[in-house]
């Protein structure tokens, strides 16, 4: 590209190191107040938005909203838990590219199994094993960044000098369209999976119960 590429492909690599992650200890261990979690989230990932100084991370109508749809268990007292903070920065991530119906399909089996459970292994220890791999795929997502756009440098040689540049970029941004769509697609027909999944044992549950009370009679 004819712009300097070191410049901007060590702009995009920086990027990604400022992205920020929250660890569950920097989470308070008290139940907060709403106003208190939107606070907590904005301080910790405002600086990972496009517009800082515009983009809002969390409100309280998204708060009531996943509430609603079932995303996020109803506060005891007004109050939010540890544990309902780490629901919402789950949600932060996935609203970007799933539905409200996906996002509530894939966290339903989490908030039954591990919210607000006695056991050790609980969802502060499912965060910390999934935020642990994102932070290890930096790297990786580095050098796969890297290897595209040593590709697209190498596309349209034969373009007009003054177009050259911007479709060569045209590439680059293709090439990261596509791997996030290929992505998305993955994951929906996961989250699909799992559904079909659900439904089914709820149908074989069905049927036994239906067996049971026809044993009765």
């Amino acid at each position: 590209m004819t712009i300097n590429t070191e410049d901007l492909l060590g702009s995009i690599l920086a990027s990604l190191d400022r992205i920020a992650y929250i660890k569950a200890e920097d989470i308070p261990n008290i139940d907060l107040y709403m106003d208190q979690v939107t606070t907590f989230m904005e301080s910790h990932l405002k600086n990972s938005t496009r517009n800082p100084s515009e983009d809002k991370i969390l409100t309280k109508t998204m708060i009531n909203n996943y509430a609603k749809n079932d995303l996020l268990p109803p506060p005891v007292k007004k109050k939010y838990s540890k544990e309902h903070v780490l629901l919402l920065i789950f949600i932060y991530y996935y609203k970007g590219i799933l539905s409200i119906s996906d996002i509530q399909q894939l966290l339903d089996p989490i908030t039954t199994q591990f919210f607000n459970t006695d056991s050790d292994f609980n969802l502060e220890t499912v965060y910390e094993e999934v935020f642990g791999l994102e932070r290890e795929q930096v790297d990786v997502l580095k050098a796969d960044i890297i290897e595209k756009f040593k590709i697209a440098e190498q596309t349209f040689q034969d373009a007009p000098s003054e177009s050259q540049e911007f479709l060569q970029m045209f590439s680059f941004i293709c090439m990261l369209s596509f791997d996030v769509y290929m992505k998305k697609l993955l994951i929906e027909k996961m989250i699909d999976g799992l559904a079909n999944g659900r439904d089914k044992e709820e149908r074989k549950k069905a049927k036994r119960q239906e067996g049971s009370s026809q044993g009765d009679d």
